[in-house]
């Protein structure tokens, strides 16, 4: 029986024009390159310049994208973006992007779920796509994460960096199994208990201030390998597929070591993963899109190979999506 896929069709990025590298910070923290080269695999990032938001991020990724999908604005008819740093407090940034591109129909909204945000998008609108709401969709990944640093903060603030990616969906038709091109399945988690480990100390309701973000390293690095390895099962096992069947891992780029853990579980050789942590840093929600952009115009992602994404954000929250290409 013929069943309905989303397929991504389209992949594109952005980064700010400025890079921060180590040797930069280390000008002005108790840290050194080695020091964080060693413990992360992060060299430098990216960083919004004055006046740059998020949404001017996420509307130049989704541009790229549609070029690389040769699509216009007016194929669009949903705009889901994954962001912890929106532009405001409401409207969704969402909406901000959708004017940028011009686009006057449809249904544009935010998803927060921090460094998970873009696997909970791209799980949004997979289901759309598959139910016949959509056409056309954008899953876009933005984040301003420099904006919301302690920049005395040497545990997290030579972390993250900004940036933007972004893919588009389209319906396809097929045969309901793994051969299948197209978005085959997405896992979503949370556990609202562990928020205290990894969480911004400010907000709307509370302060009424942005907050700085604040981590318990050990503890997320913890959890991280431990929920991330399920959420790979959990990928692998509603595919009825195994770690050596992966072409490619495309993981969140937060700590090189967990990533290293999770291609060990997989059996992976380095080569078949994605990594962009050592350029671009974390840029939370919006890491996945631009590694897989990365890994697309490369020419490493070919059609019909299997892609793994995974990711762990606060919250917690993780989650992993199998997609045939």
């Amino acid at each position: 029986m013929s069943v309905t896929r989303s397929r991504i069709v389209g992949c594109g990025a952005y980064l700010p024009e400025r890079r921060v590298t180590n040797h930069e910070l280390a000008g002005r923290l108790d840290t050194s390159d080695e020091w964080i080269r060693t413990r992360t695999g992060i060299g430098q990032r990216h960083i919004a310049a004055e006046g740059e938001k998020t949404s001017d991020l996420a509307t130049a990724a989704s541009r790229d994208a549609l070029t690389n999908a040769g699509m216009s604005p007016d194929d669009i008819d949903l705009i889901v973006l994954a962001t912890a740093t929106p532009d405001l407090t409401f409207p969704a940034s969402a909406t901000q992007v959708q004017a940028n591109l011009g686009i006057a129909h449809g249904c544009a909204f935010d998803v927060h779920a921090v460094c998970t945000g873009f696997i909970y998008a791209l799980a949004v609108a997979d289901n759309f796509v598959r139910v016949g709401q959509s056409r056309g969709a954008l899953v876009v990944g933005a984040e301003t994460f420099s904006r919301i640093l302690d920049w005395n903060d040497r545990g997290t603030c030579v972390l993250f960096g900004d940036g933007g990616g972004a893919v588009v969906l389209t319906p396809g038709e097929g045969e309901g199994d793994s051969g299948d091109r197209g978005i085959l399945s997405t896992h979503l988690h949370a556990d609202g208990r562990q928020r205290d480990m990894l969480y911004v100390d400010g907000g709307p309701s509370t302060t009424q201030l942005a907050g700085h973000l604040r981590m318990e390293g050990r503890d997320v690095f913890r959890h991280a390998v431990v929920n991330l390895a399920e959420a790979v099962d959990e990928a692998l096992g509603a595919n009825g597929l195994e770690g050596r069947n992966v072409d490619w891992l495309v993981p969140h780029q937060a700590n090189r070591r967990i990533i290293d853990a999770i291609a060990r579980k997989l059996e992976l050789p380095p080569e078949k993963v994605v990594m962009t942590i050592d350029r671009h840093a974390n840029t939370s929600a919006a890491s996945i899109p631009l590694a897989l952009s990365e890994a697309v115009h490369d020419g490493k992602i070919r059609r019909n190979q299997l892609v793994l994404l995974e990711a762990m954000g606060g919250g917690f929250t993780w989650g992993s999506a199998m997609v045939r290409w």
